[in-house]
C-alpha cells in the first residue's frame, strides 16, 4: 500500500515525541479473527463490504496457526432480540441490526473453515474483550501474544487492539488481513495503531511468528 500524503510528516512528528516503539513478542501466540462473519464479508448485508482479500489471507493464517498447534479464536456480533446490550452502538450504526441472534449474517464466513473445536466469542460491543470471556480464555490457553485479523480496521479491530494493549498482550496486526469500508479510515487507523498500541506487520511476518513459536516450543521440549 502506498503511503498517503500525510504519512511521512506524521511519522516523523511521532518519532520525535517518542511515539512508535516496537514490541517484543512471546512464544505462545494466538490468532484472533475478529468479525469475519457473513454480515461483514458479504456487501449484500448493510454492514458488509468487499473483504475477499482479507478473508483469503486470513484463511491462510488460520491454516498456518492451526497446523503449528496455536489457538485460533473467532468472534462475531449477535444482538439479543431486545437489543438492550449494545443499544447505544445500534443507535450509531442501525445497519448492525441484521447482526441478531439466529440471523445468517452472524455466521463465520465459511471460506475461513472454522472448526467446531475452535472458540467462538459472541460480542455486543466493538472490542472482543468487552463483556465477553476472551480474557479468561486467553489466560486459560496461556497465550502471551496476539495476532489480530478481521474487520473493520477503524472499528472492532482498533477497539480490540487497544484493549489487548491494555491487557498486556503484545499484538501484531497483519496489514493485508484487516479491512474497512473505506480506505481513508483504514489507513489512518493502521497508522495510529502501529504508533501507539500494536505492530502493524506484513503477512509474511505473521506467518513466521507461528513457525518461530513452534520451533521455540520444540527446542525447549
Amino acid at each position: 500500500m502506498s503511503s498517503p500524503a500525510w504519512f511521512n510528516d506524521a511519522r516523523e512528528g511521532y518519532v520525535s515525541k517518542g511515539i512508535g516503539g516496537r514490541l517484543s513478542v512471546g512464544h505462545r501466540p494466538a490468532l484472533l479473527v475478529v468479525d469475519l462473519a457473513v454480515g461483514f464479508t458479504d456487501d449484500a448485508w448493510a454492514p458488509g463490504c468487499d473483504l475477499d482479500n482479507v478473508v483469503e489471507r486470513t484463511a491462510e493464517l488460520v491454516r498456518r496457526a492451526r497446523a503449528s498447534g496455536h489457538p485460533v479464536i473467532f468472534t462475531t456480533i449477535a444482538f439479543a432480540a431486545d437489543a438492550l446490550e449494545g443499544h447505544v452502538w445500534l443507535a450509531k450504526m442501525p445497519g448492525l441490526r441484521c447482526m441478531s441472534e439466529g440471523s445468517p449474517a452472524v455466521a463465520i464466513d465459511p471460506r475461513l473453515g472454522r472448526l467446531d473445536s475452535e472458540p467462538l466469542i459472541v460480542k455486543r460491543a466493538a472490542s472482543a474483550f468487552a463483556g465477553t470471556g476472551l480474557a479468561s480464555l486467553l489466560a486459560t490457553l496461556r497465550v502471551d501474544t496476539l495476532v489480530i485479523t478481521g474487520a473493520t480496521t477503524s472499528g472492532c479491530i482498533r477497539a480490540t487492539v487497544v484493549d489487548a494493549c491494555t491487557a498486556g498482550y503484545p499484538t501484531l496486526v497483519p496489514e493485508s488481513c484487516v479491512g474497512d469500508r473505506h480506505q481513508g479510515p483504514h489507513e489512518a487507523n493502521l497508522f495510529d495503531m502501529n504508533a501507539k498500541y500494536a505492530d502493524v506487520v506484513t503477512f509474511d511476518r505473521a506467518l513466521a511468528l507461528f513457525d518461530e513459536a513452534s520451533a521455540e516450543v520444540e527446542a525447549r521440549a
